[in-house]
């Protein structure tokens, strides 16, 4: 059997100073790391007051109301597009009395269902507010 023996401890030496660096290296990452962690912002709420909340419920309200005449009018308007017996008219008047009328079919058919996928594009963003919004 043969049996190493070394020559002047200087290995020890190399592997113990080796093992030291690792050892910094490695606590230096990991304090690195905590002060990374620690320092990162948590956004925090500011505290509202109850007058500036009551105004938020108030336009959650509102948006709500808004979202049900929506409704209301696309079911009144569904309700038109299926019951047209092909003698409807079509009125519009300004606040001067003009007014423009029309019975041709074709083009209430496309004012209806023109006005029709509008309301239904703005009730969807009503919806889209009330589901993003925060007190």
């Amino acid at each position: 059997m043969e049996t190493k023996t070394k020559a002047s401890g200087v290995a020890k030496k190399q592997s113990a100073t080796i093992k030291k660096d690792v050892q910094k290296k490695l606590t230096q990452e990991a304090v690195e790391k905590t002060v990374k962690a620690e320092t990162k912002v948590v956004p925090q709420k500011a505290e509202i007051s109850l007058d500036e909340r009551i105004q938020k419920f108030e336009k959650l309200r509102g948006l709500a109301t808004q979202r049900e005449r929506l409704a209301e009018t696309l079911t009144e308007l569904t309700k038109f597009n299926y019951n047209q017996d092909g003698s409807s008219s079509f009125f519009i008047r300004d606040s001067r009395h003009l007014e423009f009328k029309t019975t041709n079919s074709n083009l209430i058919k496309l004012v209806t269902s023109h006005l029709q996928s509008t309301l239904e594009q703005r009730k969807a963003e009503i919806e889209q507010q009330i589901v993003q919004f925060e007190l």
